[in-house]
C-alpha cells in the first residue's frame, strides 16, 4: 500500500481513506465503551503518512463523521478528544521509522495514556460531574479505569493489527519483486 519503497512515510491515498472508513465504524458498529481503533490509527497515521497534518486530518475526519454519525456532534469537550487524538498522531511521528515490536508497543501505550489523561482532564475541567479539586480530579481518574482498560485492548490490538498488516505487506511486495520473472 506503500506508494515509494524509499520512503516509509508516504501512503497510498486508498490506505488514507480505508483509516477513515474503519474509524468511522468501529464508532458507529456496537462496541464496548473506548475498544476502537482509533488511537491505533492516529499512531499509525502519524508514523506512515507523509504529512503530519494529513495524518491528523485523517484523525479529525473520522472523529467528525463519527460523532456526525452517532449524533453527538458537536458536543461539550469535543476539542479534548479532538486534540488528544491529534496528539497520539504526533506520538505516531516520533515513533516514525523506529518501528519494531517494542517502540510500537511503547508507542500505543504512551498514546493511550496521553489520550486517557487529556480527555479525563477535560472531563474534570469541565466541572459538571466532578469538583475542581485534587480529590475530584483523582475520582475523574479512577472513574475512568474500566473505560481506561478497554482502551488499552483496543489500542494493542489494533495497532497489532496494523503495523502487522504493514509489515506483511512489505514482505509480500519484497517476496514479490525478487522472483525471476518466468
Amino acid at each position: 500500500m506503500l506508494t515509494s519503497s524509499t520512503n516509509h512515510r508516504r501512503a497510498d491515498p486508498i490506505l488514507v481513506l480505508l483509516l477513515v472508513l474503519v474509524a468511522v465504524v468501529s464508532r458507529i458498529v456496537p462496541h464496548p465503551w473506548n475498544l476502537t481503533p482509533l488511537v491505533a490509527i492516529a499512531l499509525f497515521g502519524g508514523a506512515t503518512l507523509e504529512r503530519t497534518g494529513g495524518a491528523a486530518a485523517v484523525v479529525l475526519v473520522a472523529l467528525a463523521f463519527g460523532d456526525a454519525a452517532l449524533g453527538t456532534f458537536p458536543y461539550e469537550g469535543m476539542a479534548w478528544v479532538y486534540g488528544a487524538s491529534v496528539a497520539v498522531v504526533v506520538v505516531g511521528r516520533l515513533l516514525g521509522s523506529r518501528r519494531g515490536v517494542a517502540p510500537t508497543l511503547i508507542a500505543a501505550l504512551a498514546g493511550g495514556a496521553l489520550f486517557y489523561v487529556v480527555t479525563n482532564f477535560g472531563v474534570w475541567a469541565a466541572g459538571h460531574l466532578y469538583p475542581r479539586t485534587v480529590s475530584g480530579l483523582l475520582a475523574c481518574y479512577v472513574a475512568a479505569i474500566p473505560f481506561y482498560r478497554h482502551q488499552v485492548a483496543g489500542d494493542l490490538a489494533y495497532t497489532a493489527l496494523l503495523f502487522g498488516m504493514l509489515a506483511a505487506a512489505r514482505r509480500l511486495r519484497a517476496t514479490l519483486g525478487a522472483r525471476p520473472a518466468r
